[in-house]
């Protein structure tokens, strides 16, 4: 363990200057919104189970993954093939790295007594490489597989005092957070920054100091420290914590180390890019010249790239230092990003066709289909992130169109992809026919709501519902729509029928849709008129 002195407890300072406070005043701590009636005075008390009350379950042990960590780094690979395409070296490099982490971390848990005596230097991982090849979702599903927390922020939200921007340190507690309260299994963490090569002097446009602030707060959690669980900024932390002091309970644990919490950063380094390819030409005459007239993606560079260039770029030796293993990731071609539409596990054209399929419509799409939308999407110049822009873009009228039509299935092409608007009218118009059916159950949902929300059944007939298509075609809105803003007094209406007669069953012709209120006031003066008879109020069209 470190030899460095755990931070100062704030809460015991905290609790004396209170108390100085409140020294002499007639203030009840409890009115403080710690809880129901929690006070020094008033402490909580636990709640000894009754011999009736049932023994609860044994919980699952949350450590259980870490602690029987088996996994070998061809099956780590292998289970990030089924989310990510391509980034072979970083799927091998990151599954050693995390192989070696995690059977150290199994073997410091077996063997606590052990942990500590032998020097480990945690493998700290730099994924360097372009937006939206897959950098974050390689991590999120490691974390997933081991079953550890993880949380990712983006580098420029820190500032070096946290006053101005966040405390590098509100990582730490996330991770507690994302870890449902429990500190041990957050521990064993996966903590991923983002966009770190922004905080570096040379590309980060003026945050020169605070970015070295930054780099060298992040250095003290990826080498190991003491990070206190409540922030010195959350005074309602402080105080919850105070009165758990006062009132007898056992404390709980409010510093967390960060000894085995694995820290993977990231970022897209353009520029390092582009010193990197300036220092291998001057080194090695023709080297890379052959595209220089054309606009080069110059990222493959990054795979070259020394310690010494990260040094010029603006970064800490010590910072970089702190995170060895280092590999580039592989900007996406078309065909990458069609091999992601239709063999990834997190595909998001799997999101388009659930979000159709909530309306019970589906679409059919082939090989050829895909591949049109994967070169729109290289265009874009986000990597995988493209493809939900041209899909989004594609779909966009359809999702609103079709919910409310009676088409339920229709082909993705190339020519559809070409021209979706045209494609969408085009189908509109085959189906127009059937609108008819479709408006009709528009009509029997609005009905079927309305008894279960008042209790009376309303029968239209087919001249009401003619006036009602008649409207919506007019006015272009809904059903639901224009029979909410119609029928909206009828239930107070029907109220006072149902009093005088007992009637619950009502029918709704033309006049009814086509002026309500008259209609339904016609209907009360009836039902008053003859509250001894039987007679239904009815419309006569």
């Amino acid at each position: 363990m470190s030899e460095k002195e755990p931070p100062n407890n704030p809460f015991e300072e905290l609790q004396k200057q209170l108390q100085e406070m409140l020294k002499g005043a007639n203030v009840d701590l409890s009115s403080l919104n710690f809880g129901a009636g929690v006070s020094p005075d008033n402490p909580v008390k636990e709640k000894k189970p009754k011999a009736e009350d049932p023994v609860p379950e044994e919980a699952e042990d949350p450590l259980q993954g870490v602690r029987d960590f088996h996994l070998k780094p061809k099956e780590i690979r292998d289970y990030l093939d089924r989310f990510v395409v391509k980034q072979t070296e970083a799927k091998k490099v990151l599954s050693v790295a995390i192989c070696d982490h995690y059977n150290h971390v199994r073997s410091s848990i077996q063997n606590p007594k052990k942990n500590g005596s032998g020097e480990y230097n945690k493998q700290n991982i730099l994924l360097l490489g372009p937006t939206g090849v897959g950098k974050t979702y390689l991590i999120k599903n490691i974390s997933k597989l081991i079953g550890v927390p993880f949380v990712k922020a983006d580098a420029t939200k820190f500032s070096e005092t946290g006053y101005v921007g966040s405390d590098v340190e509100d990582l730490v507690r996330d991770l507690v957070k994302a870890a449902d309260g429990n500190v041990d299994l957050a521990e064993y963490g996966i903590i991923f920054v983002d966009e770190i090569d922004k905080i570096a002097s040379e590309g980060s446009q003026g945050r020169d100091v605070s970015g070295r602030g930054v780099q060298i707060n992040l250095l003290k959690l990826m080498e190991e420290t003491e990070v206190n669980l409540f922030s010195p900024t959350d005074m309602m932390a402080q105080m919850q914590a105070m009165m758990e002091m006062q009132s007898g309970k056992k404390p709980s644990r409010r510093s967390i180390s960060t000894r085995n919490i694995l820290f993977i950063v990231s970022g897209a380094f353009d520029k390092l890019a582009d010193n990197v390819k300036a220092r291998l030409s001057t080194n090695r005459i023709g080297f890379g010249a052959a595209n220089e007239d054309e606009a080069e993606d110059t990222s493959k560079y990054l795979q070259y790239v020394e310690t010494s260039d990260f040094m010029k770029y603006g970064f800490e030796p010590e910072f970089i230092g702190r995170v060895p293993v280092r590999v580039a990731c592989e900007a996406l071609k078309a065909e990458d990003l069609a091999d992601i539409l239709k063999t990834s596990e997190g595909s998001v054209l799997k999101q388009y066709r659930a979000d159709f399929k909530g309306y019970d419509i589906d679409f059919k799409i082939d090989d050829e289909a895909v591949l049109a939308i994967a070169q729109k999407a290289s265009t874009e110049k986000t990597g995988a992130r493209g493809l939900m822009t041209i899909l989004e873009r594609l779909f966009r009228d359809f999702k609103f169109e079709l919910p409310s039509s009676p088409i339920k299935t229709f082909e993705v092409s190339p020519g559809m992809i070409e021209a979706p608007r045209k494609y969408l009218d085009q189908l509109l118009e085959a189906n127009a026919h059937l609108q008819n059916d479709v408006y009709a159950a528009d009509v029997a949902r609005f009905a079927e709501g309305f008894q279960k929300r008042c209790g009376y059944s309303l029968i239209f007939s087919q001249a009401a519902i003619s006036a009602l298509v008649k409207a919506t075609n007019k006015e272009n809105r809904t059903i639901q729509s224009i029979c909410e803003e119609r029928f909206k007094d009828f239930e107070h209406g029907l109220n006072i029928i149902e009093r005088n007669s007992g009637q619950k069953e009502f029918k709704i012709g033309k006049a009814a849709v086509e002026n309500a209120d008259k209609e339904l006031s016609k209907w009360v003066v009836k039902s008053i008129r003859s509250s001894d008879t039987s007679t239904t109020p009815e419309d006569a069209s």
